[in-house]
């Protein structure tokens, strides 16, 4: 068994690891990959040479550069915890789904953008927990294609969302419901703080795993912020905190998406 080792300088979210990963795919020799997103390193364990890994990984533009590579015994590879993995997951996946769905209906019913964009952002979440697990044992066309599906989604999603922000920053609309923006929030919090801590919990250094606490993480700031912004509402009885945190919030989901559409290449 051969253990090569690369340095990625542009791999630093798990699109780029679901990018490599795709890429690497229907190589046979290929029998497991460990990712180091802090570090952005990646290790190939493959049976033989084979100079296609490398070939692959430069056409992804992802500024790798190959390190060194040795030769190990079979018994060193670990043997990965997936069913607890995928458990955890699930339950972080379903959490934030869940407060898609109250989010965004909550934040029509309020007017508040700040909810709306979270409600994305946790549907963002979603979508890259739910593609990771829905495509484990796919081929790698049909992973491309779900990339792309749930990007455009999202993509489009964000950019109504910005339209909106826009109207309404130049329109006469009234102040969003204070306590409902500033309530829901809280209650968001709250759940991000969960998975954070069930997370957390695993004490998991697979790099997919991690990238979840960071992303939690993320959420966890998204979720201050929109009561920040609810109440700068509150003391200014303005709309404007509202639509500024709704336009960066949306700006981050636009970002997310461009990111998953490049797993569709």
């Amino acid at each position: 068994m051969i253990k090569s080792n690369f340095h990625i300088s542009k791999m630093d979210c798990p699109s780029e690891e679901n990018m490599i990963r795709m890429q690497l795919d229907s190589l046979e020799c290929i029998k497991k990959l460990k990712f180091d997103l802090e570090k952005r390193n990646l290790i190939v364990f493959h049976s033989e040479d084979n100079n296609e890994i490398i070939k692959r990984l430069e056409v992804l533009n992802l500024g790798v550069k190959f390190l060194n590579k040795e030769n190990i015994d079979v018994s060193e590879l670990e043997v990965d915890d997936t069913k607890n993995q995928r458990k955890l997951l699930w339950s972080v996946l379903i959490i934030n789904f869940v407060f898609f769905i109250i989010e965004i209906t909550t934040g029509f019913i309020s007017k508040s953008m700040g909810l709306v964009a979270d409600s994305l952002d946790m549907l963002a979440d979603s979508l890259v927990y739910g593609l990771s697990l829905w495509a484990v044992g796919s081929t790698v066309i049909r992973k491309k294609k779900v990339a792309r599906l749930s990007g455009y989604f999202q993509i489009t999603l964000a950019v109504m969302g910005i339209i909106e922000v826009i109207r309404r920053f130049l329109g006469f609309e009234s102040m969003p419901d204070f306590r409902l923006m500033i309530g829901i929030s809280i209650l968001a919090l709250i759940a991000n703080g969960v998975c954070l801590f069930l997370l957390l919990k695993s004490k998991s250094n697979e790099a997919h795993m991690k990238a979840s606490m960071v992303f939690t993480s993320n959420d966890v700031i998204i979720n201050l912020g929109v009561i920040i912004a609810g109440v700068l509402v509150i003391f200014t009885k303005s709309k404007y905190p509202d639509l500024i945190i709704g336009g960066v919030v949306f700006l981050i989901v636009v970002r997310g998406a461009l990111r998953i559409l490049k797993l569709g290449k």
